[in-house]
């Protein structure tokens, strides 16, 4: 009989089961290999999910150009809106059908991504968006995906979830498959240079939250914990260095693989309270994800300090800090240096009245069942947005 754990140098080993699905193509300029590598995944009729914004930068352009050099046949669906909703879902399905693809790019950021994968669920199971709100519920086979970021921050490359939005309430839905896994992520530094500064913060202090949150979250585990912890000394390096010379491409390419472990973490593990607080934020006040979660951050740490004490202490000393208060500082640091909202009062539209309003929905989400510190009651959520004001 096998034990249930292991001590290994006194270090406790959890049991996992790591099952990696995605291959990583990265560097500068790999873009140049999407055809090819869609090709060899059995390709012929791509549907390339993009968004207006990836268009006007010559994203689109450049994706489409590279997979019909290697004789595919391509369809763009580039109306994808950020925080896709069904509707953007249903528009990509009636669009895919139109033009009978058999594989999916998705090329941009989070959403573009998320959409691609959204679609491929109805495209090959079948139904409506919320038929697949949880894990594990599509029955049949899905269209081979390779995802190409253009930023630095989602990890959506590196995850079987797809994140759709109701929407008439704005909230996510969290729908996820191994099946949806990509086949291929390409990280190519040279597309993140196109991002606005705010697009470069937003996405960049999600991974950074992506990296803090899965490294203490309840189902972390070794293999997780080694992409949390590598992420996170990346972005945390990185980061500035991007801020102050956005010319860097060795900078920008640490950045995109953080962002990309930070993803992976997460495909391992799961996320905690930031972003179950993110949410309602996001879906009240239209605050963007990353700001949202990069607010909250520095809070649920100090929330968290007498469960996960060990763990924050570990990465505040790989920024020369000390525990779970020099982690905390550090991330509001990182957020001064990015020019991001420190506390929820400076964000337009923010309405401290509504603050039991968005305890009580914060409670509702998946990513606080997995807080290092138990989190189930509306009034420890409003005691932290209490804190951010």
């Amino acid at each position: 009989m096998h034990p249930s754990s292991v001590v290994v140098s006194s270090q406790v080993l959890s049991d996992f089961d790591y099952r990696p699905l995605t291959r990583v193509v990265f560097g500068a300029g790999t873009v140049s290999q999407l055809g090819t590598l869609a090709k060899d995944y059995g390709a012929n009729r791509v549907l390339l999910v993009t968004d207006h914004g990836l268009e006007q930068a010559g994203h689109s352009d450049r994706g489409r150009e590279v997979l019909e050099a290697a004789g595919l046949t391509v369809a763009v669906f580039d109306d994808v809106h950020p925080n896709p909703t069904t509707h953007d879902v249903e528009s990509c399905v009636r669009f895919a059908k139109d033009n009978n693809v058999d594989f999916i790019v998705g090329l941009g950021g989070g959403s573009s991504m998320d959409c691609a994968k959204g679609a491929n669920f109805l495209l090959t199971n079948g139904g409506k968006m919320s038929d697949y709100k949880g894990v594990g519920l599509a029955t049949k086979p899905m269209l081979p995906m390779i995802a190409v970021p253009t930023t630095a921050g989602t990890g959506s490359e590196a995850q079987s979830f797809a994140l759709i939005s109701d929407p008439d309430t704005h909230m996510k839905m969290a729908c996820g498959d191994k099946k949806a896994s990509c086949k291929v992520a390409i990280l190519d530094p040279t597309l993140t240079t196109t991002m606005p500064t705010a697009v470069a913060a937003a996405t960049g202090i999600d991974a950074v939250t992506h990296a803090v949150e899965s490294f203490v979250c309840t189902r972390r585990n070794p293999v997780s914990q080694l992409f949390s912890r590598q992420a996170w000394q990346l972005l945390s390096s990185a980061l500035p260095a991007v801020f102050s010379d956005s010319q860097n491409m060795d900078a920008r390419g640490a950045v995109l693989l953080g962002a990309h472990l930070a993803g992976a973490a997460i495909e391992n593990s799961m996320l905690g309270a930031a972003h179950a607080l993110a949410n309602p934020l996001t879906a009240r006040f239209g605050l963007t994800h990353g700001y949202a979660v990069g607010l909250m951050l520095p809070h649920v740490i100090r929330f968290n300090a007498e469960a996960a004490g060990d763990a924050y202490s570990l990465l505040a000393a790989d920024v020369g800090r000390s525990g779970p208060d020099g982690l905390a500082d550090h991330i509001t640091e990182l957020l001064r240096l990015m020019q991001l909202p420190l506390v929820l009062s400076e964000t337009k539209g923010f309405d401290a009245s509504l603050i039991p309003t968005l305890a009580e929905e914060a409670t509702q989400q998946w990513t606080g069942r997995f807080n290092p510190r138990k989190i189930d009651e509306a009034e420890l959520f409003a005691e932290l947005y209490t804190k951010a004001v």
